[in-house]
């Protein structure tokens, strides 16, 4: 599992590590905010294109050899800019990298899910998604001190040496595991399976879950810069919400495996924990920011581990890659529709609105759109029974 845990990391490292530091000391490579934007979509674009395909792969190959050649890509892409160091390879380089996350990434919460037992799978998720929040977390630390030290383009040399050293890790420690065997399935099956409320519920709530993160990330700071707090301080509430959601995630996914959660109940917890976050992040002053930060990170690091592992559990093995590769899909639409949402909001009435309307959205979810009780553990081992 340890490979796989680096692989999260090294996904989220990647993406966080190189947008924070983007618009800062490589000002050679940004010349405005509208080049700074598309840098940023490039690496999110490739990965909500390219992910359900991705995870359709892994499950007609093996998800083994995904993850591998999408690591060893992603060395190939840091790369590139490594090499010529020019602003213009700046943009092949974000592209690939964020083609390759979107094989290397939804292969491996397919490997989570099939190296684990069903019974273990919130533990294994939970452990997967802590490793992936420390990578969010110290990538853009991390991320800065290396531009500090070296400039954009030693980042870039860390990256590919990670996602080399990675690669070669998961080629020796990762076991072969084999594709199953997959009855045809036409578009219309797919359809039916991805309208399905066991993918639906725990798809929207992944969904909105990582809306309210991305959205805390962007915004609290500002609300932060508004109560008088400095540049550390705010720095600090993001750690505060991100180190949240670390350490929930592997607690929610123990809880769930020992059945005193159960997916339903700990998701829907979830969301309103994160929707009073985003209460308290209404509130002016220190106060309602340290509080907003705390209950969104332990919120979304509620939802995290619960939402793959239902997932994983209401899915027939020989799909596990596809149906993770479109959960992913449903991740990064949360990613850019939350921070869109408080945006759009707070331009006509102001950020405290802005968060009032992301927070009614994540309370009417908790309320209504979960879906039938009918899923999880029992359908997931029905599955599993099945395809023995």
């Amino acid at each position: 599992m340890w490979p796989l845990y680096a692989a999260g990391f090294t996904t989220a490292f990647g993406a966080h590590g190189i947008a924070a530091t983007l618009g800062g000391r490589s000002a050679d490579a940004v010349t405005s905010l509208m080049v700074l934007g598309g840098l940023l979509a490039l690496y999110d674009g490739a990965e909500v294109l390219l992910k359900p395909l991705f995870g359709s792969l892994a499950d007609r190959v093996g998800a083994r050899p995904v993850l591998v050649g999408g690591l060893a890509a992603f060395a190939a892409a840091s790369t590139v800019y490594a090499v010529a160091d020019s602003p213009g390879w700046l943009w092949a380089a974000r592209l690939g990298q964020g083609a390759a996350a979107s094989a290397f990434s939804p292969a491996a919460s397919a490997l989570v899910a099939r190296l684990n037992p069903a019974a273990g799978h919130g533990r294994a998720f939970g452990s997967y998604g802590f490793y992936k929040s420390i990578g969010y977390t110290l990538g853009p630390l991390l991320g800065g001190v290396v531009v500090w030290a070296g400039g954009l383009w030693l980042l870039f040399v860390v990256l590919a040496v990670l996602g080399a050293g990675v690669a070669a890790w998961a080629a020796l420690a990762v076991p072969a595991v084999p594709p199953l065997l997959r009855p045809r399935q036409t578009v219309l099956d797919l359809a039916r399976r991805l309208a399905d409320p066991r993918f639906l519920a725990p798809t929207a709530a992944l969904a909105a879950a990582t809306a309210a993160l991305s959205a805390g990330v962007g915004f609290l700071p500002v609300s932060g810069r508004d109560a008088g707090l400095g540049t550390v301080a705010t720095g600090a509430v993001v750690s505060v919400l991100a180190a949240c959601a670390a350490l929930v995630q592997p607690r929610a996914g123990r809880a769930l495996d020992s059945r005193r959660l159960t997916a339903r109940g700990g998701i829907t917890a979830g969301l309103l924990v994160t929707a009073m976050g985003l209460g308290c992040a209404m509130v002016p002053g220190l106060v309602g920011v340290l509080c907003g930060a705390a209950l969104i990170g332990a919120g979304t690091g509620l939802i995290t581990p619960l939402g793959f592992a239902a997932l994983a559990a209401a899915t027939p093995g020989e799909r596990i890659g596809q149906t993770m590769g479109a959960a992913e899909v449903g991740r990064e639409l949360g990613d850019a529709g939350g921070p869109l949402l408080v945006a759009t909001v707070a331009t006509f009435a102001g950020l405290t609105y802005g968060y009032l309307a992301l927070g009614v959205v994540l309370a009417a979810g908790a309320i209504g759109a979960l879906g039938p009780r009918r899923t999880g553990r029992r359908t997931g081992q029905r599955h599993l029974t099945e395809h023995r």
